[in-house]
């Protein structure tokens, strides 16, 4: 439900949300910043950047995230951070607490908060950048709505037709599932999938159907708009779903740097994050069973061959499975070489259940 007031008590989940991105930028900073001349970080719903009980808000959060990182000296790029916030008032909140930071930016750092609706803002952002044909820096761009209103497909396909930007986005399920079937409602819906075919599950009766479906749909439409990788993953309070969060980017390595970040927040206070590549969505980070990734290698690569550990890791940090690249060697390769349910050619390694770079694997 979205607050009325200034200022509202963070709930408890939104602490996942925060540990994930600061996870992420962790990674993303100096990636792209020693890379490139410029960076754009974009939070779409920002806030007043702050909670009652003073815990900071998504734009103190990347701020910071900047300010402290250990190899700042390696973010040599402009980084450009963009705060959207429809509510006056709350925007005002956040330029104030950004004229008084408790923690030192670096020079090359560019703040901009913006008063305005998500989808109209970055429409005329993207308007001016296709005027002036200098192209889009490499973003990332944070879209946290309360509901599903104001996020279209057509802004996320627009922001993804720049090949290095990067969408994160709060997918909320649980209002999809209630009000889908109230005509009101309809346009949004269409706005958020960037088409009608939702409306085919209105009918579908089995809940896990019923959310397979409409997170197939919503992963399809993101890939049609420009990302060849989508991560999702949920986050459950008990047994209670609170939300998923959909990652849009167009490399697989991204994909698994966002699954490293949910990887080590997994488990906090009463939440938990579960996977949904695996079987029935049921894979618990905080108590996982590599067996599904076992499972996952042994049904794309068995009977194809000798394969590299380089293929093996481009597979294992896409969006194809939910786990990450540190998984493979110590939870997949070597208890299945172990078992004798993989074979690895020795003359491509110098010693048993080690596999380096250049490595060979057969699958039994």
């Amino acid at each position: 439900m979205l607050p009325k007031t200034t200022l509202w008590p963070m709930s408890p989940h939104t602490e996942g949300k925060h540990l994930v991105l600061r996870r992420y930028l962790d990674a993303w900073l100096p990636i792209l910043g020693s890379r490139f001349g410029r960076i754009l970080f974009i939070d779409g719903f920002a806030g007043p950047g702050a909670y009652v009980g003073g815990e900071e808000g998504s734009p103190l959060v990347a701020l910071r995230a900047l300010a402290e990182h250990t190899a700042r000296g390696m973010i040599t790029a402009e980084t450009v951070f963009v705060f959207i916030e429809k509510d006056l008032k709350r925007a005002h909140h956040l330029r104030g607490l950004i004229s008084d930071l408790p923690f030192k930016l670096p020079r090359n750092c560019t703040i901009e908060v913006i008063s305005g609706a998500f989808d109209e803002t970055l429409t005329e952002v993207l308007d001016h950048v296709e005027a002036q044909k200098s192209g889009l820096a490499p973003s990332f761009v944070m879209v946290d709505p309360f509901g599903v209103s104001d996020t279209p497909m057509s802004v996320i396909r627009r922001l993804l037709a720049n090949r290095r930007s990067e969408v994160y986005i709060t997918f909320m399920y649980d209002a999809i599932s209630r009000f889908s079937n109230t005509p009101e409602f309809a346009p949004h819906l269409d706005g958020l999938f960037g088409c009608d075919s939702w409306r085919e599950g209105i009918d579908i009766e089995d809940s896990r159907e019923s959310k397979r479906f409409y997170y197939d749909l919503y992963e399809a439409q993101l890939k049609a708009a420009g990302a060849e990788n989508v991560v999702r993953f949920e986050l459950y309070e008990g047994k209670r779903l609170v939300y998923a969060v959909f990652f849009g980017t167009q490399h697989w390595m991204g994909a698994d740097r966002m699954k490293q970040a949910i990887w080590r927040v997994c488990s906090f206070g009463d939440f938990a994050f579960r996977g949904t590549r695996s079987p029935q969505g049921s894979l618990l980070l905080s108590a996982p069973d590599y067996g599904a990734l076992q499972d996952a290698l042994r049904r794309e690569f068995c009977g194809k061959g000798w394969v590299s550990v380089a293929s093996l890791e481009e597979f294992v940090g896409s969006d194809r499975t939910d786990f990450h690249c540190g998984h493979l060697k110590k939870n997949g390769l070597k208890p299945m070489e172990e078992s004798g349910a993989l074979e690895a050619d020795n003359e491509t390694r110098k010693k048993r259940y080690t596999y380096p770079e250049g490595t060979l694997v057969r699958f039994l």
